[in-house]
């Protein structure tokens, strides 16, 4: 800092503003002289140092169960872009699903001083979160944690299923089947599994049944597919690795996309306009559900000690081919 105040001709509090909070208080032609002389001088601040220094380290840590979903890597991108707005950087730390790999990833992120938590997983390790949380904000992303009272931001799961199920019975479906992922503990599984259920009940022009993706999906779409229902047929896929795993088994089996069957799914993935004459989806507002959560962990940093809040988001229908059968 001293090089850069001496080769700018600026004093060293000046060039601390710049590469602080505090940059507003210097005149125009200051800064442009620190900027330039930091340039020419190939100067870079050591952030861990500086946190170290101030007792802020301007990180925030995010816990993700599978970096290789893409519902999970359009939230964090949301998370991504509000942090870089707001002078914050994002660490990632992916679980893949493994409760050895969460406690890891959690001892990791409090050696890092973050400065919050923003979380995705199972939270298998509840002890270990419950006792980060009371040293930091944390924000829950789509999967609640029982007994963890921190913010929760994800989809209107309720009136997400609602929409498909009513975009299907006005296209004329009848009988519904009900694609999930295993549950696994996962609450916005259960919850849109329980939701499918119980509306199921409520109209009475419409059937259903619930199928996990495995092994023997094949088998089960099969049968399905086969056995007399109530009327035509449609797939609900509950998110894009099911509608992944729906749509394969679809093709294996021979069938004409999407005469013989119709399909929804949640989310709205890039490849679903490419397949026969589009999936209609479900989409949901991940930018938006990412930026809210850095946006709750940022009140939070702030000083808000309100109760915890719950951000549910609403879908919006996509309709392409896949639900446009013929009414008669």
């Amino acid at each position: 800092m001293l090089d850069v105040a001496e080769h700018a001709r600026v004093s060293k509090a000046s060039v601390s503003r710049f590469i602080g909070e505090d940059r507003a208080l210097l005149s125009d032609a200051t800064a442009k002289r620190i900027e330039q002389a930091i340039s020419e001088l190939g100067y870079r601040p050591n952030q861990m140092a500086r946190g170290l220094k101030r007792g802020r380290t301007r990180l925030i840590g995010m816990l993700v169960a599978d970096i290789r979903n893409p519902y999970s890597i359009a939230v964090m991108h949301g998370v991504e872009t509000a942090c870089r707005q707001h002078g914050y950087s994002l660490v990632v730390c992916n679980t893949d699903r493994d409760d050895e790999q969460e406690r890891q990833h959690l001892a990791a992120l409090r050696s890092y001083n973050i400065e919050g938590l923003i979380v995705n997983t199972l939270g298998h390790h509840l002890d270990e979160l419950r006792e980060l949380h009371r040293e930091l904000p944390m924000v829950l992303v789509d999967r609640k944690v029982d007994l963890l009272d921190s913010d929760l931001v994800g989809l209107d799961n309720p009136a997400a299923v609602e929409m498909a199920l009513a975009h299907l019975e006005e296209r004329g479906y009848r009988d519904i089947l009900l694609l999930s992922e295993p549950f696994d503990g996962t609450s916005s599984r259960i919850e849109r599994v329980n939701s499918f259920k119980a509306q199921i009940d409520q109209r009475a022009l419409l059937s259903g049944a619930v199928v996990e993706i495995g092994s023997d999906l094949n088998t089960r779409l099969k049968s399905f597919l086969t056995t007399p229902g109530s009327g035509p047929k449609a797939l609900f896929c509950a998110n894009g690795i099911a509608a992944l795993a729906g749509t394969r088994a679809l093709r294996e089996l021979g069938c004409h996309l999407f005469e013989d069957i119709g399909l929804i799914a949640l989310d709205d993935l890039d490849w679903y306009p490419l397949v026969g004459s589009g999936i209609t989806a479900l989409a949901q507002p991940t930018a938006q559900i990412g930026a809210s959560a850095f946006e709750c962990l940022l009140k939070r940093l702030r000083g808000d000690d309100g109760p915890a809040r719950k951000l549910d988001f609403a879908a919006r229908l996509i309709e392409r081919g896949s639900t446009r059968r013929k009414l008669v």
